[in-house]
């Protein structure tokens, strides 16, 4: 798997039925090694390990229903009263994020309705600030920490 723009962490990889897997810490089992399951392991670590944020508050693989239809965010972030704040979504490396992409976070974003939104393929992070008030987002210039989810 290719070096990451985050910081590495000692990986937990195992192999079962010839097929890689990595640890889940959210999910507490190992999942299948994919591309994008490799951002999410690296960004949940950065989350938890650099950015403040509780695992315990934090869930991978949310099913939501939209418009009649079973979806799955990638992470979600909780706060303490358990409401969601932020959804994540992960790309693999070689996918470049585009409108495409947003397009997909902000229909998950219409059930959800939390504050913040993250987009990454390990190479590149983007997060926004939702406004509701004015119907509007900002790109911020980092992700902020868990204290700082206002």
């Amino acid at each position: 798997m290719p070096a990451l723009n985050l910081p590495p962490y000692d990986v937990k990889i195992t192999e079962k039925e010839g097929k890689r897997q990595i640890f889940d810490p959210l999910r507490k089992s190992y999942v299948a090694l994919t591309p994008e399951e490799w951002v999410r392991q690296h960004f949940v670590h950065f989350l938890t390990n650099h950015k403040g944020y509780p695992a315990t508050l934090m869930a991978n693989e949310v099913a939501i229903t939209l418009n009649g239809m079973n979806r799955r965010c990638d992470t979600v972030v909780y706060d303490k009263a358990l409401r969601p704040r932020i959804i994540i979504e992960y790309k693999a490396p070689t996918v470049k994020i585009t409108k495409d992409v947003f397009a997909q976070i902000s229909r998950y974003n219409l059930v959800l309705r939390v504050d913040y939104l993250i987009i990454s393929n390990g190479m590149q992070h983007y997060c926004c600030r939702m406004d509701y008030d004015r119907q509007d987002f900002t790109f911020l210039s980092e992700i902020p920490g868990y204290s700082e989810l206002t």
